[in-house]
């Protein structure tokens, strides 16, 4: 089960109401930050960003791909691992905004973890250290530490020997 924090909301839909619930100034800022951060080649400069401007944990030699996708409201709430890579057109989210709800979520990547191109992640998952996550995957629960996991939604393929 995912471990997110749902907030109630009247009136039009949640979406319409976003600046209810954080500021204008701070969406523009990580807009312009996470949408400038998906171009840049350089391993090292776009985990110092993502470190320093967006106040995200990431561990060190973790690599985020080209166009890899950051939650553009709340990416305080990412929390990587070291020796982590994120594929290419990776998109990771920590909130939902529904019609009568918005649900916010941390994410926690372990370490030595391998997310494949295309993968989406959605708010309040785990993935444990070891794993590996296919290419085109939706992480809707959990994932556990050595497994390799799969699919639309995932499921769990195989678990990986621990040594």
């Amino acid at each position: 089960m995912r471990k997110t924090d749902r907030f109630k909301v009247t009136g039009p839909n949640s979406l319409w109401q976003i600046y209810r619930t954080i500021s204008f100034w701070k969406v523009f800022k990580n807009t312009l930050v996470i949408v400038t951060s998906r171009y840049l080649p350089f391993m090292s400069l776009k985990r110092w960003v993502y470190r320093q401007l967006l106040h995200m944990e990431i561990g060190e030699n973790t690599a985020i791909a080209f166009m890899a996708m950051m939650d553009i409201l709340y990416p305080e709430k990412i929390h990587i691992g070291k020796n982590t890579v994120i594929g290419y057109n990776t998109t990771i989210l920590t909130h939902e905004y529904l019609v009568e709800e918005y649900r916010l979520g941390e994410v926690h990547i372990g370490d030595h973890v391998m997310i494949g191109a295309n993968t989406t992640i959605l708010p309040g998952i785990t993935i444990g250290d070891h794993a590996v996550v296919g290419a085109g995957s939706v992480v809707t629960r959990d994932v556990p530490p050595y497994a390799f996991v799969a699919g639309n939604p995932i499921r769990l393929i195989k678990m990986r020997d621990q040594t």
